[in-house]
């Protein structure tokens, strides 16, 4: 038996649930088989359970519903370890990301128990006397989730806590390729649910297991309110006209194009931190990985040889280890768009150090590779690609507007960041005239984002917002209430219509 079935076990998953199905879940680590599971058949039903589920939820007050999350955060940390050496076995994540993954779990569900006390509209000056107008803000409805691989839990939880405590219920559509951790969040949501007792309607969690057909069950259902969906621009562009076709609300979590500029004022060493970092940890699998350095002339090279260096000694291998800092990448397929990019780039004038096959373990079904740093002349086609893999292009400027066209100049737009110690550069950067994305960041690298900002950017990344701030209002619907409690009935605008 699989050490994963042990973990699952732990987690609250039975083994019969990991045999004697259709879909094959398999460790980037060494290629093994984890589990071969059933695949959800009928979405439409799973659908219906949670729009009873809703139609229940939605009357429960909203800092009762919080106590629900409370729970959730309980039973997450209680198994925390377990469920990140999951996410390690099944994402091929660093143990530290993995259980830096489970906490944002937990710390967005301490945002939304707080959040349940603070679902709050407006009082607003009406312009007729004896009137008053105010804004409110209710439940949606029935939310749909479809996770990525490379965040096989915490997605799905930036979604899930703030749904649950505006009022909704919850069907989770996760990547085909990590469905062992939906499997066991599941399973730790419904014991909260039991802890929880009877206000916790059944049905308001469901699991779809599969395909890319189950993400389209969840676009072309009406019951379904909100679609939110992480993962590839082309993915977004496949869901998002089909829930437009019924007028659902879209929320889109997309590509990443992520750059940082190096100022010549730069602190170099904070930099290199933070470089390195964005660019090759987790395997350059985060949509707010660093794909692009822009470094002034006057440090370009003493940056490049910093992060050549840093890049020859990364210590790649199984992410089980301590000193392990790049692990796998999520599969052959992953390998060889890695390979066509650095292909391309080369094709395209660029140095190309690194990104070859990493022997490890001796595992012919695993794919490691080495980080590649790739010196480009120009920001040629491929450096405006997307490719989810541990690369990085360098390119230089000369002028400060240089900078800033070469960065936006890319169609995606979810995170950046500009290593400076010049205000002017600073504050240009986050001005409306610098940075076209979503997050833009000061002397701080472009990944790990913390969960009191919202997150997501801006054109093809797809503008949705998730996790903190005010995102909680894309899961509720907004009324606006006029009362009159005077004896008469003026017309807004001054209308005059007597009969």
């Amino acid at each position: 038996m699989h050490p994963a079935h042990d973990l699952l076990a732990a987690l609250g998953v039975p083994a019969a649930a990991l045999r004697g199905g259709t879909l094959p879940v398999r460790s980037p680590i060494d290629g093994s088989l984890l589990a071969q599971l059933p695949e959800s058949d009928d979405a439409a039903a799973a659908i219906g359970r949670a729009q009873q589920a809703f139609l229940d939820w939605r009357s429960v007050p909203a800092p009762r519903r919080g106590e629900l999350v409370r729970l959730f955060g309980d039973e997450l940390r209680a198994h925390k370890a377990e469920l990140a050496a999951l996410v390690t076995l099944e994402a091929g994540k660093i143990g530290s990301e993995s259980l830096g993954e489970v906490q944002e779990m937990i710390d967005i569900g301490d945002f939304a128990v707080g959040l349940s006390r603070q679902l709050h509209g407006l009082t607003i000056a009406s312009e007729r006397p004896g009137h008053r107008m105010m804004e409110q803000w209710h439940p949606l409805g029935v939310v749909g989730v479809i996770s990525a691989f490379n965040f096989p839990v915490a997605v799905w939880a930036w979604n899930a806590a703030l749904a649950l405590v505006a009022g909704d219920s919850v069907v989770w559509k996760p990547s085909e390729k990590t469905p062992l951790a939906a499997l066991a969040t599941q399973a730790l949501f419904a014991r909260a649910c039991a802890r929880f007792g009877a206000d916790a309607p059944p049905g308001l969690l469901q699991l779809l297991i599969g395909g890319a057909g189950l993400g389209a069950a969840l676009a072309d259902d009406p019951r379904v309110a909100l679609l939110s969906a992480t993962g590839s621009t082309r993915m977004g562009r496949a869901v998002a006209p089909r829930v437009a076709a019924r007028f659902g609300r879209c929320l889109l979590e997309l590509g990443g194009n992520n750059a940082v500029v190096v100022g010549a004022s730069a602190d170099l060493d904070l930099a290199v931190r933070g470089i390195v970092f964005g660019a090759w940890g987790t395997a350059g699998q985060r949509c707010t990985s660093t794909r692009r350095v822009l470094a002034h002339a006057a440090v370009h090279d003493e940056l490049l040889a910093r992060l050549e260096r840093a890049r020859a000694s990364l210590p790649i291998g199984d992410p089980r280890e301590s000193g392990t800092l790049v692990g796998p990448l999520i599969d052959g397929r992953a390998f060889d768009a890695m390979q066509a990019a650095l292909a391309a780039a080369r094709a395209q004038g660029g140095q190309v150090r690194g990104g070859e096959r990493a022997p490890v373990g001796g595992w012919g079904d695993a794919w490691y590779a080495a980080p590649a740093l790739a010196v480009m002349p120009a920001q040629s086609a491929i450096v405006c690609e997307e490719t989810f893999a541990p690369i990085l292009y360098l390119l230089r400027w000369e002028h400060f507007d240089d900078a800033l066209r070469l960065h936006n100049a890319v169609p995606q737009g979810l995170s950046s960041a500009i290593f400076t110690n010049d205000l002017r550069e600073a504050e240009a950067f986050m001005a409306a005239e610098g940075s076209d994305c979503g997050i833009a960041n000061v002397n701080i690298g472009t990944s790990g984002a913390e969960i009191g900002g919202a997150f997501g950017g801006e054109k093809e990344t797809g503008g949705g917002r998730e996790s903190g701030s005010d995102a909680w209002k894309h899961y509720m619907r907004r009324a606006t209430n006029t009362v009159n409690y005077s004896r008469a009935l003026p017309l807004a605008q001054g209308v005059r219509f007597d009969f």
